[in-house]
């Protein structure tokens, strides 16, 4: 974050419109809408994590020993056969979901890009669109 000097701070020559304000505040909510997204994009990729260590001891436990499988909230012993098809197909839903809100993340991005570019045309230093 950085102070602007007098100077900058009194540049108000630049009109604020009823469109312009609608700019402002567009890019306020896809701001807020993508940080939203950034954090369960977090989430996803944490369980992605648990998912593929689960996998790398299934694939090192007995075929023939019952395995505790989470599903929701509850544990169900399933046979190993019946876990790993299990755990496999729960792996392909959430790298489908990561990839959907990675496109939604980027959708975001370049909506506000194009506002930024927009509004700093016309505002330039008199107004800050970054973090």
């Amino acid at each position: 974050m950085r102070m602007l000097s007098q100077e900058d701070e009194k540049d108000d020559t630049a009109e604020v419109t009823w469109e312009d304000q609608q700019r402002i505040n567009t890019f306020s909510k896809i701001n807020t809408r993508l940080r939203g997204i950034e954090e369960k994009i977090t989430e996803l990729k944490q369980e992605k994590e648990a998912l593929d260590d689960l996998s790398m001891e299934l694939e090192l436990a007995d075929d023939d020993q019952p395995v505790m499988y989470k599903v929701g909230e509850a544990f169900l012993h399933l046979p190993h056969g019946r876990a790993m098809k299990r755990l496999e197909k729960d792996q392909n839903e959430l790298d489908s979901e990561l990839s959907r809100f990675s496109e939604r993340a980027e959708e975001c991005q370049k909506s506000m890009t194009e506002l930024k570019v927009i509004l700093y045309a016309k505002f330039g230093k008199a107004i800050n669109l970054d973090e």
